[in-house]
């Protein structure tokens, strides 16, 4: 077995909606970056590639290359999903929690497992999505943007 970790923040920027985990939430800001901005998907998929030894996001899909210009993150989960299967790993779980003001988290859980677990080719119940606040401090409590931190754990194929 091996297991990874994965981080992303992004900045708030105006207009709508946000993408998280794979699910547009309504509302006035979104995430700037250069693909769709999913942090979730981000963090994620770094930690999926730290845990194979197989690089990094920025690796894979380098923001210097015009094709990932507002790329869809699950695809580009879905894509690192199968270089990490390729070279006989299984993903076995994902555990994501998202440091944010807003929105809350638990409204939009279910959906962004099943749009993760999709994209990992694993069941819904080995991915787990928490919201926590950062109790109004720093940037986060600010409302300037949200952060993520990713655990995956991959078992041989």
């Amino acid at each position: 077995m091996r297991s990874g970790i994965g981080y992303d923040s992004h900045r708030f920027a105006p207009g709508g909606p946000l993408r998280l985990g794979g699910v547009d939430i309504p509302g006035d800001v979104h995430l700037a970056g250069h693909s769709d901005g999913d942090a979730v998907a981000h963090a994620i998929t770094d930690a999926l590639l730290g845990a194979a030894s197989a690089g990094d996001i920025g690796h894979m899909f380098a923001d210097g290359d015009p094709a990932n210009r507002g790329r869809n993150s699950i695809e580009m989960l879905h894509l690192a999903a199968e270089r990490v299967r390729a070279s006989g790993w299984r993903v076995a779980n994902a555990d994501v929690s998202v440091v944010t003001e807003q929105p809350r988290i638990s409204d939009y859980r279910d959906a962004m497992r099943g749009a993760l677990a999709s994209a990992l080719g694993i069941g819904v119940d080995d991915v787990s999505v928490k919201g926590k606040t950062n109790e109004g401090m720093g940037w986060i409590g600010r409302g300037e943007g949200l952060a993520c931190i990713a655990v995956v754990t991959l078992t041989r194929g």
